[in-house]
């Protein structure tokens, strides 16, 4: 399953002393404190602001820092065909099962439709849960709402292999509670299509 590209790899054809390889992070909406390390040669450098560049020459990389407007001009038909941002949905759950609330359920269709138009999208679809039961029981649960909207989501004609299923139980709630609290708001599946 094709992960999210968390930067891009430009290779370059070798021409005189021009790098074999450039690496360039590109802004993240989703995860603003991404990084990257690129070693060579025995030597690193860590790529943590958008746009810094890492030219992987022979005596190893050599950090370069970058703005959009460069970084738009020097590689406009690798930004061209970069898949667009991942979109995220969220479905709730009536407690203690895998069954959606009416307005979740309404919501499968956007998901679809979402996942449709994009050039081989996949779904990830992450189940959570609130803090009532067993750590044990609340993985199991999670797991099984998961699997609850993937089977949905194959069932409305989407191709079960570009759908992944996952549980976190009660480890990311989206409201932090002690112990044993009825959240409704942590019972839900996180959807990504990308």
């Amino acid at each position: 399953m094709r992960l999210a590209p968390l930067l891009t790899a430009v290779a370059l054809l070798a021409a005189g002393c021009a790098p074999t390889t450039r690496v360039t992070l590109l802004p993240q909406a989703d995860h603003p404190q991404a990084a990257v390390e690129v070693t060579a040669r025995q030597r690193s450098t860590r790529l943590a602001q958008p746009y810094a560049s890492a030219a992987v020459r022979q005596q190893g990389p050599e950090l370069e820092q970058l703005d959009a407007a460069t970084v738009h001009k020097r590689y406009p038909a690798l930004l061209a065909v970069m898949p667009p941002p991942a979109e995220r949905f969220e479905l709730k759950f009536i407690t203690g099962g895998t069954r959606l609330t009416p307005e979740s359920t309404a919501e499968l269709s956007d998901v679809l439709a979402s996942a449709i138009a994009r050039a081989g999208g996949e779904i990830v679809v992450i189940g959570h849960t609130d803090r009532v039961g067993t750590l044990e029981a609340n993985d199991a649960l999670s797991l099984r709402r998961a699997e609850a909207v993937r089977a949905l989501i194959v069932e409305r004609g989407f191709e079960a292999a570009r759908v992944r299923a996952v549980g976190r139980g009660e480890r990311e709630p989206q409201v932090p509670t002690e112990d044993d609290v009825d959240e409704p708001r942590n019972r839900r599946v996180e959807i990504v299509v990308r």
